[in-house]
């Protein structure tokens, strides 16, 4: 293809153009994070992105998640809360001009995390503060500045005066931090392309990511009053001591011998992590009830059946092994991720475009990793047959306290994902 007839500018036009709007990224990126778009609380963020996505001329879709579509695709999580009011928005670039290059969608997703204990952060976390470099607050990095980054890159095309000579679909999508079934939903109600990038944090691409599990533990103990603790069977202390048992499978993944190829240099890839302990009733009682949410993560190559199948064998054995065992009931269920890990082939044609953007703009070749975590890159990579990755703007604090995204990482990505877009959709007059 040649891209000197698709591509009529130049990096240093790019970069000019997106310099021009960095006022108006900043703005947006402050809105964005101004909207605490938690999970099940997103309306008002997509509303916002429903409006960016018209002002730039795009065909606005919205649309509910049908979960009855999705329950028997390989890719689907169970929910955890409804999806009644809670839409994906997708914005449609048709050229008007005659299509001549490839097509492209460009996802991101709207939900953040809970911030935690508010009181640790330095400010409110959802009111966006820049210090320096650094804007502040939840979701500034995961992953609204990606957001906000093919947003402006789209409307620094326009601003030079051209438009894709291809179809771009622009994605923002819901519940990426617990299922990943707002990107699955778009899959399946046909949108599709010859590449796909998800802006998430890091700075770097993507070349691999992990399978992740979300697997819940009830745990049943034997009450009685404190005073005769010794008596009974506290379900807190049993549930301590099945997660003790998980993490002697964790540490056997993590030895050398047991690891995929792509994190032979990762310090501790794999990680089972104890993201919620509720039980008990009354300090004086012993505990009747535990419920344990792990994450569990697992290498690419490995289905989640077989992880299942593992975990629930080695709860099976400690709690047959436990001198308590017939006493004490332990059930396993899952809600949330049970998502399959990936790598990504670099070699790809978007892949290798995407990195030379990167060399043009910043002079500079861009760094890969495989991320410890997982992203709705799967469901392009695993599902779609779309060559996709992540690259997006540096940032720090995700998931923790005081999250930030630099916002010279944030112009960078910009111009990279403006330049992809021109060279690998091409470019027409707008009319």
């Amino acid at each position: 293809m040649d891209t000197a007839t698709l591509c009529p500018v130049t990096e240093t036009e790019i970069l000019a153009a997106v310099e021009a709007q960095r006022a108006d990224a900043v703005s947006l990126l402050q809105a964005l994070v101004a909207e605490p778009s938690l999970l099940g609380d997103e309306a008002s963020a997509q509303a916002l992105m429903a409006r960016q996505f018209g002002d730039l001329g795009l065909e606005v879709r919205e649309f509910a998640i049908d979960e009855d579509k999705l329950r028997d695709h390989p890719g689907y999580s169970p929910s955890i809360v409804s999806y009644e009011g809670r839409r994906n928005v997708v914005g449609l670039h048709r050229p008007a001009g005659p299509v001549r290059g490839r097509s492209l969608i460009l996802n991101g997703h709207i939900d953040v995390v809970p911030v935690g204990a508010e009181r640790l952060w330095a400010r409110p976390p959802f009111e966006p503060w820049i210090a320096g470099d650094k804007l502040h607050g939840r979701g500034a990095a995961d992953m609204k500045a990606g957001i906000v980054a093919y947003t402006m890159a789209m409307r620094s095309l326009q601003r030079m005066g051209y438009e894709p000579a291809a179809a771009v679909t622009l994605q923002s999508v819901i519940e990426e931090e617990c299922t990943g079934n707002g990107a699955l939903a778009c899959l399946v109600e046909g949108y599709t392309a010859d590449a796909a990038i998800i802006p998430e944090p890091g700075g770097e691409m993507m070349s691999a990511q992990l399978g992740v599990m979300w697997m819940t533990i009830d745990v049943y103990g034997v009450p009685v009053h404190a005073a005769v603790a010794q008596t009974g069977i506290g379900a807190i202390d049993f549930a301590h001591y099945l997660v003790g048992k998980l993490r002697e499978l964790e540490a056997e993944w993590n030895r050398p011998e047991h690891r995929h190829h792509m994190y032979c240099r990762h310090d501790h890839p794999i990680n089972f992590n104890l993201g919620k302990l509720s039980g008990g009733e009354w300090s004086s009682s012993v505990s009747t009830h535990c419920r344990v949410d792990m994450r569990l993560g697992f290498y690419p190559g490995v289905k989640p059946a077989e992880v299942r199948a593992k975990a629930e064998a080695v709860l099976r054995e400690a709690h047959a092994a436990h001198p308590a065992a017939k006493s004490v009931k332990v059930e396993v269920s899952y809600q949330g991720f049970q998502a399959e890990g990936l790598v990504v082939d670099l070699q790809q044609p978007s892949m290798q475009q995407l990195m030379q953007a990167h060399r043009d703009i910043t002079g500079t070749t861009v760094g890969t990793r495989a991320l410890t975590a997982t992203t709705d890159v799967r469901f392009f990579h695993l599902y779609g047959n779309i060559p996709a990755t992540c690259y997006g703007p540096v940032g720090a604090n995700i998931h923790g306290v005081d999250e930030w995204v630099s916002l010279a990482s944030l112009q960078q990505v910009t111009a990279v994902l403006a330049l992809f877009i021109a060279r690998w959709c091409g470019l027409n007059p707008r009319t």
